[in-house]
């Protein structure tokens, strides 16, 4: 029988300004350990530590634009866009832009603050 998700749980967010993180799936709301899908709100000027995470992580961009940072460049990423970050690879989201951004991310397997790997110096 499908599982009916009832609503999100609310989780802490790392960065510079309040994001706010609602699981629908995961660790913490669901118990599930494979994958974990959230959908995000940043405000403008928001960003957080880089990372080089344990899990291949799916943004896509919703509303306004995800700047994502990786060792050679970055990327910005707009409504109707979306971006992969393999397992391992350094990254780094912030939004840069007025009104923030409004997008989901689905980790594989599920996001933990043990997996993500986040810079030391931040």
């Amino acid at each position: 029988m499908p599982r009916l998700i009832q609503g999100p749980t609310v989780i802490p967010a790392a960065g510079t300004k309040p994001k706010i993180i609602e699981e629908y799936v995961g660790r913490v709301n669901s118990g599930d350990t494979q994958v974990s899908v959230a959908r995000m709100v940043a405000p403008a000027g928001w960003e957080e530590p880089g990372q080089r995470p344990g899990f291949e992580e799916i943004t896509v961009v919703l509303k306004g634009l995800l700047r994502v940072e990786y060792e050679d460049g970055h990327l910005d990423v707009l409504p109707g866009q979306a971006v992969v970050a393999e397992p391992g690879e350094w990254v780094r989201y912030s939004c840069p832009e007025p009104g923030g951004a409004e997008y989901v991310a689905v980790c594989l397997p599920a996001f933990s603050p043990k997996n993500v790997h986040r810079d030391a110096e931040w």
